[in-house]
């Protein structure tokens, strides 16, 4: 009895492609739900969500923090100038104040008032020193930042550009300038000199 060959049982059937079986099933797996996916990638999703998520808050704290900062620093900026103004209109006063002291003074009467001004006055510098004001002081080097020259005088005393007079108090409020100084400042002798020469030569001149 003759015996018959068996194939190999691990022979495939003519015309099965090994490759595109493959890309079937990864074909069906991408089509599978959320739900019928194995519990593997649940929990990758899982904690790519976490990730997100956390990110996300940071991101949201970060803005936060910078809102409220740039709303602090607004309200700041705005109460500051709010008491700048005020702070000004004070020094007016103050300056009145300055003046009233600064008439002669002939009768009892109006050395009671003057000793009035002057308690009211040290009261007001007292304040202003609470708010972080102080006097700018009277002489010194001319500071463009914290003085205006309302005029050049001859002076052989000081260097040009001292300052030699102030016809307004200047103050400061912490380190920044309040209110400019109002003061006059030396200038060159010889520079006037030459330049009235030179004004009086045009004028023989003509």
């Amino acid at each position: 009895m003759a015996l018959r060959s068996r194939k190999p049982t691990n022979e495939r059937p003519e015309g099965e492609d090994p490759e595109a079986e493959l890309q079937e099933a990864q074909l069906v797996d991408e089509d599978l739900d959320e739900s019928e996916r194995p519990e593997e990638d649940e929990l990758t999703r899982v904690s790519r969500e976490r990730v997100e998520y956390l990110e996300a808050w940071t991101r949201a704290r970060a803005d936060y923090q910078n809102l409220r900062r740039r709303v602090q620093a607004d309200i700041d900026s705005s109460v500051s100038r709010a008491k700048e103004s005020m702070l000004l209109e004070l020094l007016l006063v103050l300056d009145f104040m300055d003046m009233a002291l600064a008439a002669p003074v002939e009768t009892q009467e109006a050395l009671n008032l003057k000793h009035g001004v002057e308690m009211t006055r040290n009261q007001m510098l007292t304040l202003l020193e609470r708010e972080g004001v102080s006097i700018l002081p009277p002489t010194g080097e001319f500071d463009p930042n914290r003085h205006e020259a309302i005029e050049v005088v001859p002076d052989t005393d000081s260097e040009p550009g001292a300052i030699v007079e102030t016809a307004r108090k200047g103050y400061l409020i912490g380190d920044r300038t309040l209110r400019a100084a109002h003061v006059r400042v030396a200038g060159d002798p010889e520079a006037e000199t030459e330049t009235g020469t030179d004004a009086g030569d045009e004028e023989n001149a003509d």
